[in-house]
């Protein structure tokens, strides 16, 4: 039987249970030490890690062969118009590579938004816009230079979901186990 931990990781928290001077890490959190994250997010970003204690479970949920959607929360600098919009949804030219198509579209403010330690920066005469994102790669701080590429640039990432897994119902640092868990 194959287990996962949903587990919202907070801000400024590291995807590894080996300590790093001046972060938090998953040993702060997860009490289960044959556990290991399948995917991560880096320490600015917040939300979603799937942990498991299967490989084979692992690599499927990490793969981009396995095209497993996940989404995002994002919150940028300014108001993104269609023409930003349009570019993100058909892939952007990055410097080192073309990021595949995305499904992207402005949203509300998230209802289930926790406040961010520290509070990101606010600028009186620049708005911000909240954007659902999904994509099914994730390739380093990707979606940060992909909003940077069209001129928003990220404040605030939130992956909300992994597969058919989301957050809903778990607070920053809290975590919930899932046997069998259904990924599609």
């Amino acid at each position: 039987m194959s287990r996962i931990i949903l587990f919202n990781k907070p801000y400024g928290v590291i995807c590894q249970f080996t300590p790093v001077v001046g972060y938090q890490s998953l040993q702060d959190f997860i009490p289960f030490p044959d556990f290991y994250p399948a995917g991560r997010l880096d320490a600015d970003s917040e939300g979603l890690v799937l942990l498991t204690d299967n490989g084979k479970l692992q690599n499927r949920i990490c793969s981009p062969k396995f095209k497993l959607n996940k989404t995002y929360w994002v919150q940028v600098e300014g108001k993104p118009d269609d023409i930003a919009l349009n570019a993100l949804r058909r892939g952007v030219v990055l410097k080192d590579f073309k990021t595949q198509p995305s499904q992207v579209n402005l949203m509300d403010e998230p209802s289930i938004l926790w406040q961010r330690i520290p509070p990101i920066r606010y600028r009186k005469s620049i708005p911000t816009t909240w954007l659902t994102l999904t994509l099914r790669e994730g390739k380093n701080r990707q979606i940060r230079r992909m909003t940077a590429a069209v001129f928003f640039p990220t404040l605030r990432l939130i992956r909300y979901a992994i597969g058919l897994h989301t957050l809903q119902g778990i607070l920053p640092g809290e975590w919930r186990m899932v046997a069998d868990p259904d990924l599609d």
